[in-house]
């Protein structure tokens, strides 16, 4: 099938059906070889010839990958957003390469700027952009930031942006999963509150669902109360009998003020669950504290391992230099390792979950002596990446450059896992 599409496009651009993609070798065999090539590294290696180009970009690349490559022979990487898409490109991180990857700016409304707390997710060869919070010059005060349901998809088949249905309420800092082995997508919670704010914003419970091939949005009932700020992931898979559950968890609701003047959150300790049986949407129920008063402020950044055998997966939280485990049988989190080395700026730090291992990603602390201070600054250019693995409950590192002219900042920078 591939090879035909090949032909087809070497037969449109008069190239010379003669030639083959590895001399001496069938195109059939030769496809197959140049296809474990890591997703990373296919941009480079079009140059090679027009053959290769036609290859590596071919639409049914992705496909063919996942048709005749073993699951761990896929390429599993990291897109970052570091900043708004719409101006600035995001990346593909492939660590086991070490490789980086720009990808096409989004595309841009000349209206609106400033695209933050957005959230994105990986679903069969997309990654989708959806909500977020930004600035609208066309809306009133122009300092306010405004709310987006606008909706995005990049496809790495055709290496193009599309867009999708907006959401029925505009939201940012939501909840955000895949329903597994379906085409849903569903949302959940957030507010309008921007990165340049420290504080304040709207907070909602409307839930919505997303039918990706109907695209169209879908109302769902609402949280029991209003939440931003959380996080969401699905448990059970088809293998579990079709039952499976949507988890939120942490965020803020209400808020108070200190003094009469300063607003502060109220963070939330708990967990709301959706359950959805045979595909249809249940009722939300609510979980107890997950820690006591006085142990932490707030959910840390979370980092879920999925279960293969559709069980309930590993969910890992990084608060400060320590990585806690959430254990469902206690409502409680447990604390499973600490990073091995510190890191400059402990709020500035990403947490994610990638082919069954937990990257801690930030810059290493090297002290704050004047002499230190060139040498710094040169090396804060280099991302410190420390690896852990649950089961063996080993940990290694690992040191690249990023292509941005910028550290990244990830207290802002939004990122998904995705599996090529």
């Amino acid at each position: 099938m591939m090879m035909n599409n090949l032909t087809n496009s070497l037969l449109n651009n008069n190239l010379n059906l003669t030639l083959t993609l590895i001399p001496g070798l069938p195109d059939d065999l030769a496809a197959l070889i140049l296809s474990f090539l890591p997703y990373s590294h296919h941009s480079r290696v079009r140059s090679v010839s027009k053959l290769w180009n036609y290859f590596f970009t071919s639409k049914t690349l992705i496909s063919f990958r996942r048709n005749h490559l073993h699951c761990s022979q896929l390429s599993h990487v990291i897109c970052i957003f570091p900043d708004d898409p719409t101006f600035s490109s995001p990346c593909v991180f492939d660590p086991y390469n070490l490789a980086w990857c720009h990808l096409p700016p989004m595309p841009c409304n000349p209206h609106v700027y400033g695209l933050c707390n957005f959230t994105t997710v990986f679903h069969d060869s997309c990654v989708y952009v959806l909500g977020g919070s930004l600035f609208d010059t066309q809306s009133y005060p122009l300092d306010r930031p405004s709310l987006s349901s606008a909706g995005f998809r990049f496809d790495f088949r055709t290496n193009s942006w599309e867009s999708i249905c907006p959401m029925i309420s505009a939201r940012g800092s939501f909840a955000c999963a895949v329903v597994p082995n379906s085409n849903r997508i569903i949302a959940a919670g957030g507010g309008s509150r921007h990165t340049m704010f420290a504080a304040a914003g709207s907070r909602m419970s409307s839930v919505e669902m997303y039918d990706i091939g109907m695209n169209e949005w879908i109302a769902l009932d609402g949280l029991p109360r209003f939440r931003a700020g959380c996080v969401g992931f699905m448990v059970g898979n088809e293998g579990s009998g079709g039952d499976k559950e949507f988890w939120v968890m942490g965020g803020y609701g209400e808020s108070r003020t200190v003094l009469g003047v300063f607003p502060v959150d109220e963070y939330y300790s708990d967990a709301v669950v959706m359950e959805l049986k045979n595909g249809v949407v249940w009722k939300w129920r609510e979980l107890d504290d997950m820690w006591e008063e006085g142990e932490r402020r707030k959910l840390g950044r979370i980092a879920v391992i999925d279960d293969d055998n559709g069980g309930f997966p590993g969910v890992f939280m990084l608060d400060k230099s320590d990585i806690f485990r959430y254990d469902r049988a206690s409502n409680r989190w447990k604390k499973e390792t600490s990073i091995p080395r510190k890191l400059t700026d402990e709020s500035s730090v990403g947490f994610v979950a990638l082919n069954g291992e937990l990257h801690v990603m930030g810059y290493e602390s090297d002290g704050d002596t004047t002499e230190k201070h060139k040498s710094r600054q040169k090396r804060s250019a280099s991302l410190f990446l420390q690896i852990y693995h649950p089961q063996s409950m080993i940990w290694r590192t690992l040191i690249t450059k990023p292509p941005f002219l910028q550290p990244l900042d990830f207290k802002t920078a939004v990122m998904c896992t995705v599996r090529l």
